[in-house]
């Protein structure tokens, strides 16, 4: 999740795959534990004489305190009315490895951040903890964060150190101090950051128009989507293109918007990006005369109705709920969209017909932002934790039931949920893995798929949601969730599949800082934040364009100046270029 080196190649899949298969157990077994689970001791401490067991079952149950930010499950199969303490996942772990998860406090997403800062400011904190650079940062300064050098090094199962070895331990060695591991990133391919476009074909196809290249032509298809009846339903009920109040996000926002300007001020989660100028320094992307051109043509767009009137108030799941409504057809956003919430909208409208195109340009098709280092998600544990280790074990056990021998236990219909699950960390190339073997099985006529390690799950459930979607069966889900897996990993012109498209004709700009934040982000990086999101909110609405110069002026005064110098000793020193 983070970044300190140069992002190094991943090592080959067969590598990986070689070593995840050391993890998983031969024959059927019981799928809620390992089939000769050996007895832990209540702490870190080992017998000399027999290594510890990374599946191993304590002997006497181990409470683990979270808390949770939370969205809907984004599967539709999840039983209505579950929440994240009946997750099934919980069960399974406490009957595997008798660790018993017990929740501080849970609250949906948008008021995640807002409640952890109370409780870090009052130090009433649990036991393990997902936190984000800056509050890594913040914990390790406060020294709260456990060492947990000795606990991996014991702990982690065959498979979990392969994922952390496939980048070289590059992310590794960014979360650790004084030769101390505090903390366990949860990094992936940095290409999942690139910006698509998502739009309606079936609007455009009611409207006699072809899908946009450029600024120029994706302004007159949206002009249409608002005033033309695109839905042919007789109402003037839509409008061109989603847009939420949090203009940096991790979705439904615009950094795609203005990537097609050649401006790139964010990679999102409110992170601010760096190009390269003309003397090997970097620039604060975000303060560059492009973003300018950008608002400009925001403002305009706003004004014909193009984006919602109702933009500044709306945030993610509002912005979400009119995609999925038929309210509007364009969104920008990463290659998962057809999974959620696009997926909801294809059910709701079986005419519902999203692809995935490139950025319009100015002049073309333009060049998508990605981070060098894709990694802003840390799992820490408290400095007061009894048994540190297992926050390790829970790791091996999320990875350990992504094999084959529990294919038909961990479902979504039996209350399975897998992003209410923490700590939990993935394949790093699990996207591209699940490309190549679907469309590998795909081309030999497989009925099914053949591989049996920790990737099992994932490549077969996108596997049988392509087969099923390509015939037309419904028998096991809807056509918009097997059409979701289907187009989000699988199909070579849906969201992966253009993505890699992307990566090999190399139509990308990096962000060039892969550094933890500096001190002056850390200390004046939210007040920076709040006066970019208004100063550019405020211009969109109506307000003078010339107040962008207003805000550079304002955001190098009030830290930005001593950022890019911080930024640019980083460069300088420890970059690699």
């Amino acid at each position: 999740m983070k970044k300190m080196r140069p992002w190094k190649m991943i090592l080959s899949v067969t590598m990986i795959l070689s070593l995840l298969s050391a993890c998983g157990s031969q024959g059927d077994g019981n799928a809620n534990a390992p089939s000769t689970p050996k007895e832990e001791t209540t702490n870190s401490a080992t017998d000399s004489a027999t290594a510890p067991d990374p599946l191993g079952k304590y002997p006497e149950t181990v409470t683990v305190t979270e808390i949770l930010g939370y969205n809907p499950p984004e599967d539709p199969r999840t039983p209505s009315g579950i929440t994240p303490e009946q997750n099934a996942y919980l069960k399974d772990l406490k009957e595997m490895m008798n660790i018993e998860v017990k929740y501080k406090w849970t609250v949906p997403s948008a008021q995640f951040e807002q409640k952890f800062s109370l409780a870090m400011a009052s130090g009433d904190l649990p036991d393990v903890i997902e936190v984000d650079q800056k509050n890594y940062e913040k914990l390790k300064k406060q020294d709260m964060l456990a060492d947990l050098t000795d606990a991996y090094a014991q702990y982690a199962s065959p498979a979990l150190k392969a994922y952390m070895d496939s980048d070289g331990g590059f992310a590794m060695k960014t979360f650790s101090a004084d030769g101390k591991q505090l903390g366990i990133p949860a990094f992936e391919d940095p290409f999942l950051s690139t910006q698509l476009l998502w739009i309606r074909q079936d609007w455009l196809n009611n409207l006699g128009l072809q899908a946009p290249k450029t600024i120029d032509e994706l302004e007159k298809v949206a002009q249409a989507f608002t005033h033309n009846d695109p839905d042919q339903n007789g109402k003037n009920d839509t409008y061109g293109i989603a847009m939420q109040k949090n203009l940096f996000f991790w979705g439904f926002d615009v950094r795609g918007f203005f990537n097609g300007f050649g401006a790139y001020p964010s990679v999102g989660d409110k992170q601010s990006a760096w190009i390269k100028g003309g003397d090997d320094k970097l620039l604060p992307g975000l303060i560059q005369p492009e973003v300018k051109n950008a608002l400009g043509k925001l403002q305009a767009w706003y004004k014909d109705g193009i984006i919602d009137k109702e933009f500044a108030l709306k945030d993610e799941n509002k912005a979400v709920e009119d995609l999925t409504a038929g309210k509007v057809g364009i969104s920008y956003g990463e290659w998962w969209y057809p999974n959620w919430p696009l997926n909801s909208s294809v059910d709701k409208d079986p005419k519902a017909d999203w692809i995935a195109i490139q950025l319009p340009g100015i002049d073309g098709p333009a060049k998508s932002l990605v981070p060098k280092i894709r990694s802003n998600k840390i799992f820490v544990v408290n400095k007061k934790m009894k048994n540190p280790e297992a926050a390790i074990k829970m790791l091996n056990f999320y990875i350990e039931v992504g094999n084959k021998k529990y294919k038909d236990k961990n479902k979504a219909a039996d209350g399975y949920v897998y992003n209410w699950f923490n700590p939990r960390i993935a394949n790093p190339v699990d996207i591209d893995t699940i490309y190549r073997e679907v469309n590998k099985a795909l081309d030999a006529n497989q009925t099914e798929i053949t591989i049996d390690d920790a990737n099992y799950k994932t490549v077969a459930d996108t596997f049988k949601a392509t087969k099923d979607f390509l015939a037309g069966d419904t028998s096991n889900a809807t056509k918009g969730v097997n059409w979701g897996q289907y187009y989000s990993r699988a199909a070579k012109d849906g969201g992966w599949g253009l993505t890699r498209q992307i990566k090999e004709n190399q139509q990308f700009v990096y962000n060039e800082f892969y550094g933890l934040p500096t001190p002056t982000v850390v200390e004046k990086g939210g007040q920076l934040d709040k006066l970019m999101q208004e100063s550019f909110t405020k211009i969109i609405m109506g307000g003078s364009l010339d107040d962008f110069d207003k805000f550079v002026d304002s955001w190098k005064a009030l830290g930005g100046n001593e950022i890019i110098d911080e930024v640019n000793e980083w460069y300088s020193t420890e970059a690699t270029k």
